[in-house]
């Protein structure tokens, strides 16, 4: 199923970094600091004029080295290197000024980073993604989604889905669509099922089956660069249903490019950010995906 045209439309001639939104990420921690990098990127280059990574006080130095476009904001951390929940009140007061939230990417399943994940849900009125140990703190108690009075996108990939509704990911493969579908109706979020023909499934009850994408991009990272394109597009003032539904289609495409050129034996994460740009042009101008 392909994504319909005009969705992300070419920018205005007096466009400017604001009109393209502010998207703060929370991610990573130590030893786990490629993920937040990686979905920092992907925000970056799907068109998010302005990004801010909410970090762990132990990554700053490093992520200086590798984030020479985002700012960071340096939270309180762990004595693991995770973000503490004394960052609590510091986050809530930073997600005033942006125009949407990513939770989740490499931020570690430590207790005392759980528990922030599940205090802060509730509270955030802004678009918001979960990811990764976002969606592993979620897990613990799914309830959480019940506190919160607007949708969200959750993505998951299978094993993170079991966790969610109490499944092998095995059994969450026999029958996916059902099962993301189910979800999104009961808790009133969007869900975002990743694997071959990523599901996105709405709490409106509607299916979109993604058509881009190849084996290739089954390599760590490739997730965390999916969650930062859809922060991105959000920060675009996209809705959360065409967001995750574009942000699906340009991710697989952009895959696709890298492994047309590349193959898709080897294929990392850092190849689909280098073409998100690419596949967007071609999105732009109408080109159905080349199979790969």
């Amino acid at each position: 199923m392909t994504v319909e045209p005009g969705l992300l439309p070419p920018r205005a001639p007096d466009a400017h970094k604001g009109g393209a939104g502010h998207a703060f990420l929370l991610a990573g921690s130590v030893g786990f600091s490629g993920a937040a990098a990686l979905c920092t990127m992907g925000a970056l280059r799907v068109g998010a004029g302005l990004v801010t990574l909410g970090l762990p006080k132990s990554l700053h130095a490093p992520m200086v080295e590798k984030l020479t476009e985002a700012m960071l904001k340096v939270l309180p951390e762990t004595r693991q290197g995770s973000l503490s929940l004394a960052a609590f009140p510091e986050i809530l007061s930073t997600i005033e000024r942006m125009d949407v939230v990513a939770i989740g990417p490499g931020l570690s399943q430590q207790p005392q980073t759980k528990d922030l994940v599940r205090q802060l849900l509730p509270k955030i009125v802004k678009p918001l993604v979960v990811d990764a140990d976002g969606l592993n703190a979620l897990a613990e108690d799914v309830a959480v989604l019940k506190r919160r009075h607007l949708p969200m996108i959750l993505t998951p990939h299978p094993g993170e889905m079991g966790r969610l509704v109490r499944l092998s990911s095995a059994d969450v493969q026999r029958d996916r669509q059902r099962i993301a579908t189910s979800f999104a109706q009961q808790y009133h979020v969007i869900v975002v099922l990743k694997g071959h023909q990523t599901v996105v499934a709405g709490f409106d009850g509607q299916v979109y089956l993604n058509d881009t994408g190849n084996p290739g991009m089954a390599t760590g990272g490739s997730g965390d660069v999916l969650t930062g394109m859809i922060a991105g597009l959000l920060a675009q003032r996209l809705s959360l249903g065409d967001a995750a539904r574009l942000g699906v289609y340009l991710h697989g495409l952009a895959g696709d490019l890298a492994a047309a050129e590349r193959g898709q034996i080897g294929l990392i994460a850092s190849d689909l950010l280098d073409r998100i740009p690419l596949a967007i042009r071609q999105y732009q101008q109408g080109k159905p995906p080349s199979p790969v």
